[in-house]
């Protein structure tokens, strides 16, 4: 007699669990479960928690109880090896009350592989080709570990994947992805991203406030980053309303509050939105700066738009020039619209930073001081010249002496 079909469960939330010691001792960092969470949050699956854990029975037995007595859909990367050490299909079988054993199928295809690379075979190698009777095989092109898919009576799933990550990815995004989504895989979610310049994240935080930042939906959040303090509002269908206009209700609250500190949304980085200011106006730029060690070079990368950098040490006997004719030097020697140049100066425990610019429009100047000294000081100088540029382009009618 068949085994009864589960039930068709939405797959709406989500536990990830990364198996291997390798993990919990810090050797290696597990990437895996950031991809696969970043995959589930866009279509609007909650990933309740992400755990890493080590080489023991016991401890991924239980945590695969709790995750599935908490979520629709359990994904576990790594342990699928053919070690004694590779504990993951016997914690799953433990789980699910079922003994594994050996398919001949599978048996056949590990078999052919290593023939094909004429390789001898070593019976434990056969641990690669348990199954148990409620799980199903996962294709892997790209090693010798087949996933697992196994179906819980509830409608619950759990997918057990092989932790290289180019093996993980290749199965996750191919057959992975495409059974999940003929179920209802996630719920109507719209996510919106805001970047700030010029402000901390706890700063951030006091001008949204708690009433905000702790209401269930949308969930606003905020974000520490390299090159910027994100906000991200992340929405799903409630209380009558669809999910965009949830989502345009927290954003009005969110812009009303930071927007003045708003240089990107989403994916841009600072590059990518300098460049689309300069496209607008036909414009290049070149850069030069003093006692940053080359953090603005750094920050923009091979923009297509800088047309060139230039970085003066502290001591150099030009860091003492006046910043605008930096400015202009470089801009002339470029061929350039815009020069742009930046000054980092160590006082006490903080960083000066002093800016000027030159272009079609005349010449801007400003100064601030960035949070801490050293190399940190110095990063965040090119920050603020990137701001400072950002701030001259959006606002043409306010160009001139701040």
């Amino acid at each position: 007699m068949d085994a009864p079909t589960p039930p068709a469960r939405p797959i709406l939330t989500a536990v990830l669990l990364a198996v291997g010691s390798e993990l919990t001792t810090g050797e290696t960092r597990d990437t895996n479960s950031g991809e696969i969470a970043h995959t589930l949050s866009e279509a609007g699956v909650e990933v309740a928690w992400i755990s890493a854990l080590p080489d023991r029975l016991g401890t991924v037995v239980a945590a695969l109880r709790g995750a599935l007595d908490a979520a629709d859909l359990v994904v576990t990367t790594g342990g699928l090896g053919p070690t004694p050490d590779d504990l993951t299909r016997e914690s799953i079988a433990a789980v699910c009350g079922e003994e594994p054993a050996v398919d001949p199928e599978l048996a056949r295809w590990l078999r052919h592989l290593f023939d094909r690379r004429s390789v001898a075979f070593a019976e434990a190698n056969l641990k690669q080709a348990w199954l148990i009777p409620s799980a199903t095989a996962i294709p892997n092109d790209r090693g010798t570990a087949p996933g697992w898919w196994v179906d819980r009576p509830d409608g619950r799933v759990v997918v057990a994947l092989p932790g290289p990550p180019s093996e993980m990815r290749a199965m996750w995004q191919g057959p992975v992805l495409a059974r999940l989504r003929e179920r209802v895989l996630g719920r109507e979610r719209v996510t919106r991203t805001y970047r700030l310049t010029g402000i901390g994240e706890s700063t951030v935080a006091a001008l949204l406030g708690e009433p905000l930042l702790r209401a269930e939906n949308p969930v606003v959040a905020t974000y520490a980053r390299a090159d910027a303090v994100d906000v991200r509002i992340s929405a799903i269908a409630g209380d009558g309303k669809s999910a965009t206009l949830c989502a345009d209700e927290a954003t009005t609250a969110v812009l009303q509050a930071v927007g003045v500190y708003v240089w990107g949304h989403g994916d841009d980085t600072w590059p990518s939105v300098l460049g689309r200011g300069l496209e607008r106006n036909g414009w290049d730029a070149a850069l030069v700066e003093v006692g940053t060690g080359g953090s603005g070079a750094r920050l923009l990368g091979e923009a297509t738009w800088l047309r060139t950098t230039q970085s003066i040490a502290a001591g150099d006997p030009r860091a003492a020039a006046v910043l605008v004719d930096l400015a202009d030097e470089v801009r002339r020697g470029a061929g350039a619209s815009i020069g742009l140049a930046v000054r980092a100066i160590e006082k006490g425990e903080d960083t000066r930073v002093e800016l000027a610019a030159v272009g079609p429009w005349g010449v801007t100047e400003s100064s601030q001081t960035a949070f801490l000294g050293g190399s940190e000081g110095r990063r965040r100088a090119g920050i603020a010249a990137a701001a400072f540029l950002d701030r001259i382009l959006r606002e043409p009618s306010t160009r001139g002496q701040d």
